[in-house]
């Protein structure tokens, strides 16, 4: 069956940087868009990033020019390099695969930006 997990999630002093990885198994993961997700406490969850199958990334604005998305497709991995963290990054991070009918969803990684 489809798995994808998270890695990466902790503690980090606002400033600091984080990079998640989400390692996907049981799927062509080259064919599928790959999405990190967030979700703080009281609230929604938001997309964060995506970058699809062509390399094509997005980002919400609250991330933009800190955050980076990358895949490698021969690892079946996906990252989220995260710089100059903020406190309100403070959420769990989920990473989703989708598009062609698909939506997988990884177990989520904590990730605290608190001095």
């Amino acid at each position: 069956q489809v798995q994808l997990v998270e890695s990466g999630g902790g503690l980090v002093q606002p400033g600091g940087s984080l990079r998640l990885s989400c390692a996907a198994s049981g799927i062509m993961f080259s064919t599928y868009r790959m999405d990190w997700y967030r979700q703080a406490p009281g609230k929604l969850r938001e997309l964060v990033a995506t970058v699809t199958r062509v390399y094509t990334t997005a980002y919400a604005d609250s991330v933009k020019g800190r955050f980076t998305i990358s895949r490698n497709n021969a690892m079946n991995t996906v990252y989220l390099q995260m710089n100059s963290l903020k406190p309100e990054d403070t959420a769990v991070y989920y990473c989703h695969l989708g598009g062609l009918g698909a939506s997988y969803w990884g177990q989520g990684t904590q990730v605290t930006v608190s001095s």
